[in-house]
């Protein structure tokens, strides 16, 4: 594994300083911070940011992130490398209020983007069962996303290296 990964976070602001206690507890992986390390989504999530407030500018902060003195420490992680029963459960849950994402330093996995949500939806709302969610998502890309839920991580790896209007 690369010493040093480039991660990005889209959105409407300069974020030189992140914080790990702000955001909506119900998103896919709960309260934290996002990133990823695809350009292309993070861009993607800026645009979709800056179009909900026509005066906002779309915004990719680029981070580097110190992946082996990361690994080096004992943080509570949590990967989803692909879209199935454990990613469903867990961000239905979220969802739902229930929190699974509480006792996490570090979320990886897939994104309930919007391809993905009306799924995830229909899920939560019981319309389909688990085994039609899964068969649904799987045939999808995984999308990447990281939620760093524990203020030291950023504080001790993640370094801000600039922020590009897009």
């Amino acid at each position: 594994m690369e010493k040093n990964k480039i991660l990005y976070h889209g959105g409407t602001v300069e974020v030189n300083a992140p914080l790990v206690n702000v955001g909506r507890p119900d998103l896919d992986f709960g309260q934290g911070f996002y990133v990823t390390n695809n350009r292309e989504q993070a861009e993607k999530w800026a645009v979709a940011k800056s179009s909900r407030k026509e005066w906002q500018k779309a915004v990719v902060n680029v981070y580097h992130f110190d992946v082996e003195a990361f690994l080096s420490e004992k943080y509570a992680m949590k990967i989803f490398p692909k879209y199935d029963q454990a990613w469903l459960d867990f961000v239905a849950d979220s969802r739902k209020g229930k929190s699974p994402w509480m006792d996490w330093d570090w979320i990886e996995g897939g994104i309930a983007n919007d391809s993905f949500i009306t799924t995830v939806d229909a899920y939560v709302d019981g319309f389909i069962t688990s085994e039609q969610a899964i068969d649904r998502l799987v045939k999808e890309e995984l999308r990447h996303q990281i939620c760093i839920r524990n203020q030291e991580i950023i504080d001790r790896y993640l370094v801000f290296e600039k922020y590009e209007e897009i």
